[in-house]
């Protein structure tokens, strides 16, 4: 029996979490420096009042394009009037798990596939996070290890993974080939992980991808993906939130599940959400595609901590059910009629670029950096803002490799992306 005059730990003595990490040795995690480039397009609108300006920094089709259609969100809204305001389950409801699997994924028996394998996140940040705490803890155990991503990846792979624990590493990979994994690359993380004395936890396989814009064919996803399980790496995480950007068909689940073993299965993730292809960014809905194990794990911690609103599972329920291609038709259509506009316009001009499907191009700017004398892309994204009202966002955000490049979002309508378009040109051309 415990003495009620003597402090004592929540856990058992055995159990307790390990000391020995000195917290304050590690790096301090910056802040997002996306949040950031509207003020300097602030600037020049106080300084040129009247002129037009474009921001095509853009990853919210919320702000860019029409966002998600007042139907929806109406619907949602009576939908939440009817449940109420008290708590839901930490993976969100039933009704929702059912929506997904049924409404959005049309996910049939031969995947294993069904509501439990579900789990609802405020977003894809949440997803991620909860993720990356799961491939840490459920593959190999081991603080410290480590988690893969590409070359140029999205800023929160590198932060999101530092937070909980883990640590991103980044695979070989080339410009001229979009930074795209390799067998081999993969092959050679490893065992680069190995030798400081890391197991890779996970790898991160995004399509379409955030910056760079490049694609991979499911059958390319899926290569890559059994090359990493044949390595050792503990989990793949498929991020698709962009899928649905695009001119051709989204991912079929059905058929990527097809090519795996029952066991394999259990390795993998899947995350998706309505923040890019239904623009609702401030919707905050996601979802995690997971074995049981995996779920229940997040589920149980996730009832400590972030617990997914209602109206955000509604807005996605009421989407899935009116048939999510017909719901997000007002990102969609723009930004393919806009990636056209776009594609040809840099040929014309002779860029270095990258363009797949989804929201971006990455631009190769490096001749301009040179001609500057700045070391990277940073000074160039304040100066376009500042001086020529055009926002975008520096490669160097992204990472050391992207650093003479910029990311040019054409979520956009068509005669927006042409003008912004336009507006890149003259600010290069106006660089000393």
């Amino acid at each position: 029996m415990s003495n009620p005059d003597s402090p004592m730990y929540a856990y058992p003595e055995d159990q307790l979490f390990p000391t020995g990490v000195n917290l304050s040795s590690l790096m301090e995690i910056p802040p997002s420096r996306m949040f950031l480039i509207k003020k300097s397009l602030a600037v020049y609108r106080q300084n040129y009042p009247g002129s037009p300006t474009y921001d095509a920094s853009q990853g919210d089709g919320g702000a860019s394009l029409p966002g998600t259609p007042p139907e929806i969100l109406l619907r949602a809204a009576e939908m939440q009037v009817k449940q109420g305001t008290a708590y839901d389950n930490p993976y969100g409801t039933d009704a929702y798990r059912k929506s997904v699997i049924e409404n959005y994924w049309h996910a049939d028996a031969s995947t294993g596939l069904g509501p439990k394998n579900v789990l609802a996140a405020t977003g894809g940040r949440d997803a991620l996070i909860k993720a990356f705490q799961a491939m840490l803890s459920l593959s190999y155990g081991c603080q410290g290890d480590a988690i893969i991503a590409s070359r140029v990846p999205w800023i929160s792979y590198n932060w999101g993974t530092y937070g909980i624990g883990a640590n991103t590493l980044l695979a070989p990979g080339r410009a001229e080939d979009g930074w795209e994994y390799t067998e081999e690359g993969i092959r050679a993380s490893v065992e680069y992980a190995a030798r400081s004395g890391r197991h890779a936890a996970g790898i991160i396989i995004t399509s379409p991808d955030n910056p760079t814009g490049r694609t991979l064919t499911p059958e390319r996803q899926v290569a890559l993906a059994k090359t990493a399980l044949e390595a050792g790496v503990g989990f793949v995480l498929f991020d698709w939130i962009y899928h649905y950007i695009t001119d051709e068909q989204p991912i079929d689940i059905n058929a990527i599940y097809a090519q795996f073993t029952p066991a394999e299965r259990e390795r993998i993730m899947v995350l998706d959400g309505l923040t890019k292809s239904l623009g609702a960014s401030n919707v905050r809905s996601a979802h995690l595609i997971a074995s049981e194990k995996v779920i229940d794990f997040i589920v149980a911690r996730a009832s400590h901590g972030v617990i997914p609103p209602f109206y955000s599972l509604a807005v996605a329920m009421v989407a899935y059910e009116m048939g999510f291609a017909n719901a997000c038709k007002t990102i969609n259509e723009p930004t393919n009629a806009s990636r056209k506009i776009l594609q040809a316009f840099l040929s014309e001009n002779k860029f270095r670029y990258i363009l797949g499907k989804g929201y971006y191009a990455f631009i190769d700017v490096s001749e301009w950096v040179d001609k500057a004398g700045w070391a990277d892309t940073e000074p160039m994204g304040e100066y376009l803002a500042r001086e020529q009202g055009l926002a975008v966002v520096p490669g160097i955000y992204f990472s050391p490799d992207g650093g003479k490049w910029l990311r040019f979002s054409y979520a956009q309508l068509p005669e927006l992306t042409q003008k912004a378009g336009e507006r890149l040109v003259e600010g290069l051309a106006s660089i000393q």
